[in-house]
């Protein structure tokens, strides 16, 4: 194993085709697959799933693409050690959703406070809409969040990792014979319906591109309670792999389908008001999450809804 096969396969999860990736590191795609090929065969086991969408991490993939992301880090940081880091200093306020705090922050705000032990975060905890309110406002210096969420044109955003939404279903599911799982079989089943950070609201948007509704059998804000609910085998749900954990606090086995519908992905990025001017601090704060993500897939305005 290598740092390279290491890098091209994080780009290839993340952007889910090899073309893609190919071309956001600016190699050819022949180098990109044969890179995968070596590390399965290396590590004896499939990590994606060749299908017509492009490429899909297996369950070995998606714990993969943890370890990957902590190598990354390690070498990141070992490129950068040294007495400059300890020079920079600077206070940014950071606002977060529910869901970013609880499932992407920890770990970077941790790699942060090693790096730049002179650098203060100030951090909160607030809805999309309180956030984006502070942005403008200048309460708040930048925002980590759900950017598939923000249509406000005051706003620019940078997503930083696009989290595919599988069809979470408890070990021995009957769904897990079948090659394909269609809308309308997602229907008949009981539906437990994750209601925080504006989940239900994107569930029903999307469902209503489809002939069908979902038999919504609870709402609750609580990722552990949707988890430990579908592995008891009271329901099923959408959620997306960055809150997927395969096991419930009770320690039953969760496992994940990609529905035969398209279903959007779950975007995870920076927001900070248009046209301010980015102190030091929120520089490197940028910069931070941009190295650690090989550059923003998408560095953008948002204007409008979408």
């Amino acid at each position: 194993m290598n740092f390279r096969q290491v890098k091209y396969f994080v780009a290839t999860a993340e952007l889910g085709q090899v073309s893609r990736a190919a071309m956001e590191l600016s190699i050819s795609q022949s180098t990109i697959t044969t890179a995968i090929k070596d590390l399965e065969a290396e590590m004896d086991t499939r990590l994606f799933a060749r299908t017509a969408q492009g490429m899909e991490l297996t369950q070995a993939g998606r714990r993969f693409l943890d370890a990957a992301y902590r190598l990354l880090a390690t070498v990141e940081e070992a490129l950068h050690s040294g007495t400059e880091n300890e020079e920079i200093s600077g206070t940014i306020s950071v606002a977060a959703t529910y869901t970013v705090i609880g499932y992407f922050l920890p770990q970077h705000l941790e790699r942060l406070e090693r790096r730049y032990p002179n650098l203060t975060i100030r951090l909160y905890e607030l809805t999309r809409e309180m956030i984006e309110d502070g942005l403008i406002t200048n309460r708040f210096d930048m925002a980590v969040l759900l950017t598939s969420n923000v249509d406000n044109p005051e706003l620019s955003t940078e997503t930083l990792l696009s989290s595919q939404r599988r069809l979470w279903v408890p070990s021995g599911h009957r769904f897990l014979q079948m090659e394909m799982v269609s809308f309308r079989e997602i229907a008949e089943e009981p539906y437990i319906m994750l209601t925080v950070d504006e989940a239900a609201h994107t569930a029903l948007r999307y469902w209503s591109n489809t002939e069908h509704q979902p038999q919504i059998r609870l709402r609750t804000t609580s990722i552990e309670a949707v988890r430990s609910i579908v592995a008891n085998g009271q329901g099923i749900a959408i959620l997306s792999d960055m809150v997927y954990r395969p096991w419930s606090l009770e320690g039953k086995r969760l496992e994940t389908i990609i529905p035969a519908q398209p279903v959007p992905s779950m975007d995870v990025g920076l927001a900070w008001r248009k046209g301010a001017q980015l102190t030091p601090a929120m520089r490197l704060f940028r910069d931070y999450f941009r190295s650690q993500y090989q550059g923003p897939h998408s560095s953008h305005t948002r204007v409008g809804p979408g």
